[in-house]
C-alpha cells in the first residue's frame, strides 16, 4: 500500500478578511486576488464579444460550433485559475479540471480543419490525396514511410488526436480520486511510490500522440488550407498550453530558492498561486489573439439577412455528440472495418441524406475502392492484369482470366507480365 503524501497546506488558516477594523485589509495575497479577478473579468468580456459575434453571424454551423468551443478556452482557463488562486488549498483539483479543456480544444481544432477540407470543391477533393505521394513520417519516425491515400492511415491520424479527449478526462478523474485518498503527491515529483508519476507518463504519451497526429494532418493539408490561417489558429491554442506548462515548471523550480513558506502558505501554495495569477493575466492577451485568429467577419451574413439567435449556437457548442460520433466511427473503422462498411451500406440503402464526413472530405471511399481494384487485378494505370492487346484499336482490352488464357495459348503468345 502506498504511503500517504505529506500535506501541501499549513495547519494554520488565515481567518482575516478584506475588511478589518472598518478598513480594507490588503496583503500580498489579496492584492494578487484582486488582480486575478480583474483580469478574469476582462478575459470573459473579450471572449463574450468574440463568441457573441459568431452567434449573431451563425452562417456556417459546422465551422462555427468548433470555433466557439475554441474561443471558450481563455475564459475557462481564467475562471478556473482564479478559483484555484482563491481556494488555493484545493489547487490540485482545479488544475485537473482546467487541463481537460485542452483536450476538448485540440479535438475541436482537428474537426475544424476537417470541415475546411470538406468544403473544397468536389473536383479538387477527388484529387486531394491522390496527388500526394508516399512520404516519410516526421521526426522521430522519419525512417518510416506512409501513403496518404490509404483510408486506414487517415482514420488512424484522426483517432490519434481524438483519443486525447477520452484519455485526458480519465487521467483527471483518477488524479482527483488519488488526491482525495492522499496518494497522488505532486510535490514528490516522480516518486514511484505515488500515483503522480504514472499519470504524468500516461498523459505525456497521450498528448504526444495527439500533437504528432495533428501536425501530420496539417502537413498533409497545408496547401489546401491556405487562406484559413491554420498555423495562427493552432498557435493560439498551443501557446496557452506551453505557457502554463513552462511557467508551472519555473515556479516549482523556485521553491526553496526564491519562494519561501510563510505562516499561512507553504512553498507549494505560493508557487501554485503565482502560476494561477500569471494564467489569469495571460488570458487577456490570448483571448484577444483568438479574437483576431478566429474572426466572425469570415462568416458575416448577407445584407438584409436577419441576425441568428444565440441559443442554437451556444447549444451546438456544448453538444458534444459530434465528438462521440467521430470517435466511434474511427474506432469501428480501425478495429472492425466490416461493421463500418455494413453501416455505411445500410445508410445508403435507406436513402438517408448524406452529410459531410471525414471519409467524404478526403474521398476515402474512392481511395479504398481503387485500392481494392488494384488488389483484385487492377493496375494504377487502369490496365487489367488479365488483358490482351488489340492491334485494331491500339490498346489493351480486358478479358476474363479463362478467355485470356485460351487466347494466349491459341496465339502462342505469353500474356504481358505487369506488376502493380
Amino acid at each position: 500500500m502506498a504511503p500517504k503524501c505529506p500535506s501541501e497546506n499549513t495547519a494554520a488558516v488565515d481567518q482575516s478578511s478584506f475588511w478589518s477594523s472598518g478598513s480594507l485589509h490588503w496583503d500580498k495575497h489579496r492584492i494578487g486576488w484582486a488582480i486575478a479577478g480583474a483580469c478574469t473579468v476582462v478575459t470573459v468580456i473579450i471572449s463574450i464579444i468574440s463568441v457573441f459575434s459568431h452567434c449573431r453571424n451563425y452562417t456556417s454551423p459546422r465551422h462555427q460550433r468548433q470555433i466557439i468551443r475554441i474561443l471558450y478556452m481563455p475564459p475557462v482557463y481564467a475562471v478556473i485559475s482564479f478559483l484555484s488562486y482563491r481556494f488555493f488549498r484545493d489547487y490540485t483539483y482545479y488544475s485537473f479540471i482546467e487541463v481537460v479543456y485542452e483536450a476538448v480544444t485540440l479535438s475541436a481544432f482537428l474537426l475544424l480543419l476537417i470541415e475546411y477540407v470538406a468544403d473544397f470543391r468536389e473536383g479538387d477533393r477527388q484529387n486531394l490525396l491522390k496527388e500526394k505521394e508516399k512520404r516519410r513520417l516526421m521526426i522521430p519516425f522519419c525512417c518510416f514511410r506512409y501513403r496518404p491515400t490509404k483510408p486506414y492511415f487517415m482514420y488512424a491520424v484522426k483517432w490519434s488526436v481524438l483519443q486525447y479527449v477520452i484519455v485526458r478526462p480519465l487521467i483527471s478523474l483518477i488524479g482527483i480520486i488519488c488526491q482525495a485518498k492522499g496518494i497522488l503527491c505532486e510535490s514528490e515529483g516522480f516518486n514511484a511510490h505515488y500515483a503522480n508519476v504514472y499519470l504524468e507518463a500516461i498523459d505525456f504519451v497521450s498528448i504526444s500522440v495527439a500533437l504528432y497526429g495533428l501536425l501530420l494532418f496539417y502537413g498533409l493539408t497545408r496547401t489546401e488550407l491556405e487562406g484559413k490561417r491554420p498555423l495562427a489558429k493552432f498557435l493560439c491554442i498551443k501557446l496557452i498550453v506551453m505557457f502554463t506548462f513552462y511557467q508551472s515548471f519555473i515556479f516549482s523550480a523556485l521553491q526553496g530558492r526564491v519562494i519561501h513558506a510563510t505562516e499561512y502558505w507553504t512553498e507549494t501554495n505560493i508557487a501554485d498561486g503565482l502560476n494561477a495569477l500569471a494564467i489569469c493575466i495571460e488570458m487577456i492577451f490570448f483571448s484577444s489573439l483568438m479574437w483576431w485568429a478566429y474572426p466572425a467577419r469570415e462568416y458575416r451574413r448577407e445584407p438584409g439577412q436577419r441576425a441568428t439567435g444565440i441559443l442554437r449556437p451556444l447549444w451546438d457548442s456544448i453538444n458534444y455528440a459530434d465528438f462521440a460520433r467521430e470517435i466511434l466511427s474511427s474506432t469501428i473503422y480501425l478495429f472492425n472495418p466490416k461493421k463500418y462498411k455494413a453501416e455505411k451500406a445500410q445508410q445508403e440503402k435507406e436513402g438517408r441524406p448524406p452529410i459531410p464526413t471525414f471519409a467524404s472530405a478526403f474521398n476515402l471511399e474512392d481511395s479504398e475502392r481503387n485500392s481494392r481494384n488494384r488488389t483484385h487485378g487492377r493496375l494504377s494505370g487502369d490496365i487489367p492484369l488479365t488483358a490482351r492487346y488489340s492491334g485494331d484499336r491500339g490498346r489493351y482490352e480486358p478479358a476474363p482470366v479463362d478467355e485470356g488464357r485460351q487466347w494466349n495459348e491459341k496465339q502462342h503468345v505469353a500474356s504481358p507480365k505487369m506488376q502493380v
